[in-house]
């Protein structure tokens, strides 16, 4: 199913919701896993390098947006709604982060070597470099409709 007939689903059942946007995207990697995971609703979070939202000139998430959430084939696989955003240096996510992310073991030092690979990755893929103290936006969010 594409993004625009779930959402079309989703508005049939909450009207008080039509009229407003919506994003579709992917996870960077993983996007079948980590769409099901968010589905179940063991995933409540996410994270992203901040620089790289300066590079797309991307605005940043924001509390209350909605987000149907894609799998590899561009797929709609549910759609979430955005419950807190937060930037900060990589050092300083927090563990509770980790675990709502919740991929892997679910623990802070599982989240940052994984984060700090892929960072590292993309960062340098635009010419910029990943340290502890790169910024992460740190967003949670509520599955809204399945």
């Amino acid at each position: 199913m594409k993004a625009k007939m779930l959402w079309n689903k989703f508005i049939e059942k909450h009207q008080e919701y039509k009229g407003k946007s919506y994003d579709a995207w992917s996870y960077g990697v993983q996007k079948d896993e980590l769409a099901e995971l968010t589905k179940k609703g063991i995933k409540t979070a996410t994270a992203s390098a901040y620089d790289l939202y300066q590079v797309d000139n991307d605005p940043l998430p924001q509390v209350c947006e909605f987000s149907v959430v894609l799998g590899s084939k561009d797929n709609a696989v549910c759609i979430i709604r955005t419950t807190k955003v937060t930037v900060l240096p990589f050092s300083e996510v927090t563990a509770e982060h980790a675990f709502k992310e919740g991929e892997g073991d679910k623990s802070l030092a599982a989240w940052r070597k994984e984060h700090e690979s892929l960072f590292t990755q993309w960062l340098k893929e635009e010419n910029l470099e990943f340290n502890v103290n790169s910024l992460v936006v740190c967003e949670e969010f509520e599955v809204v409709y399945r």
